[in-house]
């Protein structure tokens, strides 16, 4: 069970996917529509979807089963590693026990937000959609598309009656649709069919410039491609560029764009002499650089105006010279001593000593600074104009 609850400025909304081990695919999707009487806060909305999914289960008479989340408070409660200290949330725990005792075997697992993404589209939908009461919601269904909608029924029919544009050429002279095609395909063919025209007994397309493109078969269109692409006066352009060269020269099809991207990849002469663009302009000179933390430039911000709620209006700062790693902390009041304290707890217990510090002229640099550095053999460079 994968479960999400999500927040937006239209509402909150809750989401769960159940997936059996055959790998059936179960989805629910609900919006909380009692946010504007009851105070309702992100973790309640976790909560909600975790006792909507368990709730789920039990109606489909499961007891085993895996429980993936990406709210670590509310895993972690249920398994009471943490305890619940919110009065909003103690009532969603006592009723989420309730609902764990009638599972035989329950595991935990925190993922994080980006691998729980069908459970948080799920909870997004929700949540960004204000229902009315009157309107009812059909289950939604989604489904894999591998073909265009304006080719995906041409192409199956043009290998069993060998008529390129069958459905096209047919519903133009005719005004006869496809015995299979649904509502949909349809349409798509009455919209595809306004930019084809018969001349005689041959397709044409018409293009914007009003000239009229003859409509290949799969045989020939390898052949073309071959021919402007590589033939005679062949530049062994790219693909895109291949595609707009065919048209100009009178040619097309529904999958031109992708078939000429496809066949130049596959051309040898292009990959043997063609440029290579990853190459760098010139050549190539190794720099050397100090080692991580070796070196850090340190100075003072402030004051700060307004000071913060705490009273703090100074802002100490230590920059690392090769990864530009940033320490910062603020003070009310700013001493020596506070800056020694500083550089010990902020650079040297967390990154080792370093080689050299640089520093402005500034008495909070000095005293106790000094000592501090002259005990762990640290250089101490002091450059008036210095700002890190």
């Amino acid at each position: 069970m994968y479960f999400d609850g999500a927040t937006n400025q239209s509402g909150y909304g809750i989401g769960v996917m159940l997936v059996s081990p055959q790998g059936d695919h179960i989805p629910r999707s609900v919006r909380l529509a009692f946010s504007d009487r009851y105070p309702t806060t992100n973790n309640i909305v976790e909560y909600e979807a975790c006792i909507l999914g368990l709730e789920t289960a039990l109606e489909l008479d499961i007891r085993q089963m895996e429980v993936f989340g990406d709210s670590n408070l509310v895993l972690r409660q249920i398994q009471g590693d943490w305890k619940t200290r919110d009065v909003k949330l103690r009532p969603y725990h006592a009723y989420l026990e309730l609902l764990v005792a009638r599972f035989d075997d329950l595991r935990y697992v925190h993922l994080p937000r980006a691998q729980n993404r069908f459970a948080d589209a799920l909870a997004t939908l929700a949540s960004s959609m204000d229902i009315p009461i009157d309107v009812v919601i059909h289950p939604l269904l989604i489904e894999l598309r591998s073909a265009p909608a304006c080719c995906c029924l041409i192409g199956e029919t043009e290998a069993q009656d060998d008529l390129p544009w069958y459905h096209i050429y047919q519903f133009l002279i005719s005004g006869i649709y496809p015995k299979v095609a649904t509502a949909k395909d349809r349409k798509a063919l009455r919209n595809l069919a306004t930019r084809f025209v018969i001349c005689g007994d041959t397709l044409y397309r018409r293009s914007a410039d009003g000239m009229l493109l003859l409509c290949l078969d799969r045989a020939s269109t390898d052949r073309v491609m071959r021919e402007v692409h590589a033939g005679v006066c062949g530049p062994h352009m790219g693909g895109h560029m291949l595609a707009c060269k065919i048209m100009r020269t009178g040619y097309f099809w529904l999958t031109m764009e992708t078939d000429c991207c496809q066949f130049v990849q596959k051309c040898l002469e292009c990959q043997i002499h063609g440029d290579l663009i990853h190459a760098p302009p010139s050549e190539l000179h190794a720099l050397t650089s100090t080692w991580p933390f070796s070196v850090w430039g340190i100075d003072i911000i402030g004051k700060v105006s307004p000071k913060s709620s705490s009273g703090h209006e100074f802002i100490l700062v230590a920059i690392d010279y090769f990864t530009k790693w940033v320490e910062a902390a603020s003070y009310a009041r700013l001493t020596s001593a506070r800056v020694a304290s500083f550089i010990r707890s902020h650079i040297i217990c967390h990154y080792g000593v370093p080689h050299e510090l640089i520093s402005d002229r500034g008495v909070h640099f000095r005293a106790e600074v000094d000592a501090l550095l002259q005990k762990y053999g640290i250089r101490h460079h002091r450059s008036l104009a210095y700002r890190p």
